[in-house]
């Protein structure tokens, strides 16, 4: 209620907050604020999307941007999730993200992302549309073995293994 400045915490849609998960625990806070459809948590230190709990299922929209996220465990439990936010972590593993269904936007600038294969796990959110992976190893050679090859093209690489992507980078998908 103090975060929020409502007495009523039926009414809260939008919230930001900084948190650190190893003081304090939001196991249940999504039981607090039924209608939460945007969190943002940037800047925030969280061990694990875990740390979250399993009662965001109602958010659409989730910031975590630099909070030391190492991977993406736990974040089918937002199932609701359109668009995701997790820029500037050390996230190296995508497989969590193919029980996103409705995942529309996804930030992935700045992590960890090392092979080129992890963008195939993306191709299950069908309505992914807009991508963001620049900053990325797999910007450079397509994983951490190969050598940087002069013809590597990361975003056309992308686009095959994701065919329905609109935009890349922010730029049209299909200008490779």
């Amino acid at each position: 209620k103090v975060l929020t400045g409502v007495d009523d915490l039926q009414q809260v849609e939008a919230l930001e907050m900084q948190v650190d998960t190893r003081e304090n625990s939001l196991g249940s806070f999504g039981l607090h604020v039924p209608n939460l459809r945007e969190l943002k948590l940037n800047n925030s230190l969280l061990v694990s999307v875990r740390d979250l709990g399993t009662t965001l299922s109602h958010l659409h929209i989730l910031w975590m941007a630099c909070c030391g996220l190492s991977d993406l465990d736990g974040i089918s439990s937002c199932s609701s999730l359109k668009e995701l936010y997790v820029a500037y972590n050390d996230i190296s593993d995508l497989s969590q993200l193919t029980w996103l269904d409705h995942l529309e936007v996804l930030d992935l600038e700045g992590n960890n992302i090392e092979d080129i294969n992890q963008m195939q796990y993306l191709r299950f959110c069908c309505k992914l549309s807009h991508l963001t992976v620049e900053g990325n190893p797999i910007c450079l050679k397509p994983n951490a073995e190969s050598a940087e090859e002069p013809d590597y093209n990361y975003r056309a690489e992308v686009k095959n293994l994701i065919p329905h992507l609109e935009y890349l980078d922010k730029i049209p998908a299909s200008q490779t």
